[in-house]
């Protein structure tokens, strides 16, 4: 299962997985409204929904377990992206709407296909898409750097409490990766500051991250849990 499958990262890692032999089940909350979307995901389906609200989650982890007869693998790459304000003009409505998708939506999920991992025979996964703008403290972004830190603890607790099922929880960071939510916020001259910082001097591009993703699916995988991994040209050294 991806959740945000329907553009962006989450179409790019879809379509890797998909290539990569895996049955992609595809969540969003636009449903297959994008045009050739469907295709991306053969053999697979896509089913609509928001991951904030607990009924539509587990309704759709149901539904597509139903279908498939379980799920080995979750990728919750669902969220909300921020433009740029005063932390002295945030709402809290506006800052509990990033921590309701980025944050509580990735656990709504997991808590719904817990018993589909724990029983997968191929070692359930768990992949939570982060962002290095916990590390950067990204000005003007107080929701959504906080939200996305939130969701970097959360994957830690997770492989803990996870782990004596053997299902392996990590989360990954891209670059700041031209797509068009970002491409909302950011412009060229955004994207090129941000790649001449990199040791790699190259823009990273979806489809860089979502190679990344595939290989923590992967059985070489098994055994790393818990951790943060940045793909970014080597942008950010921690």
């Amino acid at each position: 299962m991806v959740t945000g499958a329907a553009g962006g990262l989450g179409r790019a890692i879809v379509r890797r997985l998909a290539a990569d032999g895996f049955v992609v089940a595809g969540v969003d909350i636009a449903g297959a409204d994008v045009a050739g979307v469907d295709e991306d995901v053969h053999p697979g389906r896509f089913w609509r929904c928001d991951v904030s609200e607990a009924d539509a989650t587990g309704q759709v982890v149901h539904d597509i377990a139903g279908v498939y007869g379980g799920v080995d693998v979750l990728v919750n790459n669902a969220g909300v992206l921020s433009g740029r304000f005063s932390l002295l003009d945030s709402t809290p409505g506006e800052v509990r709407r990033f921590f309701d998708v980025n944050a509580l939506g990735a656990l709504l999920m997991v808590q719904a296909c817990f018993p589909y991992l724990r029983d997968s025979r191929l070692r359930g996964r768990v992949i939570n898409v982060a962002s290095r703008t916990f590390f950067t403290g990204a000005p003007g972004q107080l929701g959504y750097v906080a939200s996305k830190g939130a969701l970097l603890g959360m994957t830690r607790v997770m492989a803990r409490e996870l782990g004596e099922y053997r299902i392996a929880v990590n989360a990954v960071m891209p670059a700041q990766v031209a797509t068009p939510g970002t491409r909302a916020h950011s412009g060229d001259d955004t994207f090129t500051r941000t790649m001449r910082q990199q040791a790699i001097e190259e823009f990273v591009t979806p489809e860089h991250f979502a190679g990344l993703v595939s290989f923590l699916c992967s059985p070489d995988a098994e055994m790393i849990t818990g951790q943060t991994m940045v793909c970014d040209g080597g942008g950010l050294l921690h």
